[in-house]
């Protein structure tokens, strides 16, 4: 992409001021879609980021500045607007880049850029139908089709000198249904670090779009849930969403090194049940959030974070661990090369735990079963959560009953942490897109079954 010659004398020069640390980031990403809507294809899109963000350290200090003219003299301006900005001073450290290679444990077989458009609007298409086809109640429905070609080039004084092509796709299908007391939607769109062989080998379009489907036609004859405290299960996949903005974001250097996260200062200590242990694995084959290097050229690892309820570790990127005293732990990522990076999760889960799924519904005698989760809002500081429930039903006797629409669950990341007792046998992921301070990045959620002991359901 930059040739390395080029990046030891551009990272030379943003480190001319003093710094102690220089970073060159590039980037060339191709990002394709297909949009469907009114039983056709509305939209078609395909779009190019490409350009250098350069990043200069001197102790705690960080300047940061990017450029989308990637020519030796363009790079060379946008080295010396940072280490002006940085300070007067000599250089202090020497540039010697060596090339790494840190492997590749996702292979691709149909690279998406090299695929028809043909091809993948059939793909597209037969969710999209399915989705449509599935009950006359179903009024309307949304697909999308993306593809990411995302490649990135890490330099930097430490001597790293890396390039890594990560490429995913991902289908979208959302339905709308109304069966006379209103509309209601429901929404499947499985993702992977895989082209487009992951629609053969992984995933049946069709299906994605029945489940779509099946989840708007449940909700549309949904009754609305009560509220109150009350105990919950969340099930697998996208229930795992709680653990990652509740308490995940807490576990983030961006939060933590500054102490304004709940878990700052907590190292060693019991902060969730002992059924509860956690990790974030950058590093699963062809999983949506992996990647091989993190975007300042830290190897991917796993990374456990809470084991059997003692906290054991943070996510953490290289300004972040200066400020705490600790080591990188290959989670610092962007959306782009005009961001700057900051620690980020990458799949991020709980593990299964000994509680057999049956047993955990049967213990309930009344309260309610979260089968999907949507969207919600939390505090890093306080650990303070919203999140809705996309699809529920209520639980009586042990039972899983009638289907409620409505349905929030409030509360805080340390609180539920304690109270989740049961933990289930049936862990599986999600994939999401995760927004923060350094943009929005492809994250994997997950979790097993688990029960909430008590929680404030919001309802009517």
């Amino acid at each position: 992409m930059i040739a390395r010659d080029v990046c030891e004398r551009v990272l030379a020069v943003a480190a001319s001021t003093g710094a102690d640390y220089a970073e060159l980031f590039a980037e060339k990403t191709f990002n394709r879609s297909i949009n469907m809507l009114d039983d056709k294809v509305q939209n078609v899109g395909d779009n190019v980021v490409a350009g250098v963000g350069i990043r200069v350290f001197k102790g705690l200090r960080s300047v940061a500045a990017s450029t989308v003219d990637t020519s030796e003299e363009g790079l060379i301006r946008c080295a010396k607007q940072a280490a002006d900005a940085l300070g007067e001073g000599k250089a202090e450290i020497s540039i010697v880049l060596k090339e790494r290679r840190f492997g590749n444990i996702h292979p691709v077989k149909l690279v998406p850029g090299s695929e028809s458009l043909a091809r993948k609007t059939a793909i597209l298409k037969e969710g999209y139908f399915a989705a449509r086809q599935a009950d006359e109640a179903i009024v309307q429905v949304n697909g999308n089709l993306i593809d990411v070609d995302h490649n990135i080039l890490v330099a930097n004084s430490e001597g790293i000198y890396a390039e890594d092509r990560q490429i995913r796709t991902r289908l979208s299908i959302t339905a709308v249904a109304d069966k006379g007391q209103g509309t209601q939607t429901g929404t499947a769109s499985p993702g992977a670090r895989k082209g487009l062989e992951f629609y053969e080998e992984d995933i049946n379009p069709a299906d994605v779009g029945k489940e779509a489907a099946r989840q708007a036609l449940v909700m549309a004859g949904a009754g609305y849930c009560p509220a109150g405290v009350m105990p919950v299960v969340i099930d697998n996949a996208f229930g795992g969403v709680i653990f990652h903005e509740a308490c995940g974001h807490s576990l983030e250097a961006t939060s933590v090194a500054y102490g304004t996260s709940q878990m700052a200062g907590k190292l060693g200590q019991q902060v969730a049940n002992e059924k509860v242990t956690a990790v974030d694995d950058g590093t699963i084959p062809n999983a949506w959030g992996s990647i091989d290097f993190d975007d300042e050229g830290t190897p991917s690892r796993r990374n456990v974070l809470i084991e059997k309820g003692i906290l054991k570790g943070y996510m953490i990127d290289k300004f972040g661990g200066r400020r705490m005293g600790m080591e990188p732990t290959g989670n610092a990522r962007r959306e782009s090369y005009a961001y700057v990076t900051t620690s980020r999760m990458t799949n991020t889960f709980l593990l299964d735990g000994e509680d057999k799924n049956e047993d955990i519904i049967a213990s309930v005698e009344y309260g309610l079963y979260a089968k999907d989760m949507g969207g919600g809002s939390v505090n890093p500081a306080t650990g303070g959560f919203n999140f809705a429930v996309k699809e529920g039903y209520m639980i009586r006797n042990g039972q899983v009953a009638e289907p409620v629409r409505g349905a929030s669950l409030v509360g805080t990341g340390s609180e539920i942490l304690m109270k989740i007792d049961m933990v289930g046998q049936n862990l599986r992921r999600a994939q999401g897109m995760c927004g923060s301070r350094s943009g929005s990045i492809p994250t994997d959620v997950g979790q097993p079954m688990i029960r909430v002991s008590s929680i404030t359901v919001g309802g009517r």
